[in-house]
């Protein structure tokens, strides 16, 4: 049977009918609430693999140059990022119209205004002359190797010196060649975490 899509999370447009949800999430004493819906990555609950690196991040040490979250979904890595580091300004960007929209319900409904939330099919509309400290992403395997492999490799251009790149991605949906990519492109790349499968991947330009 094939997948309609435009029913998917990684599609401009999603048009699958909407189904809304509200999600909460905690860590460390810091609860936020989720409206989510169909056409969004992880509708019925906060992925196990965001999850994890939501609890990792909090521990990296970067250039307190702002945060960038690539695919940002409904806001939930981006979301926790400004509650975490309320000083530093957290870009949230994805293409997936639904979700900007959810991701923006999702800042008011939780306070949460050091952010800034646009469209952006990867890096495509982030300023090219802004570097961020910290990107942090949950990149949409199923939009293809092509996609993931942009969103890990481009990072590095997108970074002030120093700055880290942190990545959240499953063994059996390409960890390996992944940290491979980081590797070649950032000359390391470290295992912050393991569990379930799911690896955080950090990478320091």
């Amino acid at each position: 049977m094939n997948e309609n899509k435009n029913q998917m999370y990684f599609a401009a447009n999603p048009d699958a009918p909407h189904d809304k949800h509200i999600v909460d999430y905690h860590v460390d004493g810091i609860d936020l609430k989720f409206n989510t819906d169909a056409g969004v990555f992880s509708k019925m609950r906060i992925d196990y693999g965001s999850g994890v690196l939501i609890k990792t991040m909090r521990e990296v040490a970067f250039p307190k140059k702002g945060i960038l979250d690539v695919g940002t979904g409904y806001g939930p890595l981006g979301l926790f990022a400004a509650k975490f580091w309320p000083e530093q300004t957290v870009d949230m960007v994805d293409i997936n119209e639904r979700g900007l929209v959810l991701a923006k319900e999702n800042a008011a409904l939780n306070k949460i205004k050091n952010i800034s939330i646009y469209s952006s099919n990867i890096y495509e509309n982030v300023d090219q002359n802004e570097k961020f400290g910290l990107i942090i992403t949950n990149p949409p395997i199923r939009a293809g190797k092509k996609v993931v492999s942009t969103i890990l490799s481009e990072a590095y251009e997108h970074l002030v010196d120093q700055g880290v790149l942190l990545v959240v991605i499953q063994k059996k949906q390409g960890e390996p060649s992944a940290r491979k990519l980081l590797r070649t492109t950032f000359g390391n790349c470290d295992i912050l975490a393991r569990d379930k499968g799911y690896y955080i991947l950090k990478a320091v330009k």
